[in-house]
């Protein structure tokens, strides 16, 4: 498993030499710097703590300063990656070549929070009909049940605060790496708005 940290810049779109138009996700990697290691025989699991973004060392509390070894400068933004595959070392600098012989990859992001939402926008609900007099157009209708078990289960989907939560996509295609930029374009969309930190993973599910 391979995995750096990078940047929503946006998304656009491009054409093939067909003239194919394929929209594409603008993820921005800068070089991520090897903070720490977990091993087996300390921590009970392997993984690799990467680094990304620097950060004023004024800003940095003491506790979160003591994760940065001798030489390692402060980043604004720290993520694990178990069962790191490529061998690295403390203060190794990772870049967007890793994923040079991949062809897909899954992101991990904060989806955009949209706040407190009804269940036609939250869970899909069709909603009652938009005619004259109606008095249900986009009420969930009855939640309760009767004598037994006198309860609203748990789980019913109701509205609620929507949005703001970790978000997988798997399975993205690499449309094209641009090594001197530090760009890569994935076709599709990527949780998360404009200048979101995500982690880029090589996909699980294909190879």
């Amino acid at each position: 498993m391979i995995g750096l940290i990078g940047k929503k810049v946006g998304m656009t779109q491009i054409f093939d030499e067909d003239g194919t138009l394929t929209p594409v996700t603008v993820i921005e990697i800068a070089p991520n710097v090897v903070i720490d290691q977990r091993d087996e025989k300390n921590h009970g699991y392997n993984a690799v703590v990467l680094g990304a973004l620097e950060q004023k060392a004024s800003r940095v509390v003491k506790p979160m300063a003591g994760q940065f070894k001798d030489g390692v400068s402060p980043k604004k933004h720290i993520v694990e990656i178990r069962d790191f595959s490529k061998e690295c070392a403390v203060g190794d600098s990772l870049g967007i070549e890793l994923f040079d012989d991949y062809r897909f990859v899954d992101v991990v992001g904060t989806s955009k929070g949209k706040g407190y939402q009804g269940v036609m926008k939250r869970h899909n609900f069709g909603g009652g009909r938009a005619t004259h007099g109606s008095k249900f157009h986009r009420a969930n209708g009855s939640t309760g049940m009767a004598a037994w078990p006198s309860k609203v289960i748990k789980g019913t989907k109701m509205p609620g605060r929507m949005g703001g939560e970790r978000s997988t996509v798997q399975n993205l295609r690499i449309v094209k790496i641009d090594q001197e930029k530090n760009v890569m374009l994935v076709k599709g969309a990527v949780p998360g708005s404009r200048d979101s930190i995500v982690i880029i993973r090589q996909a699980k599910k294909r190879k």
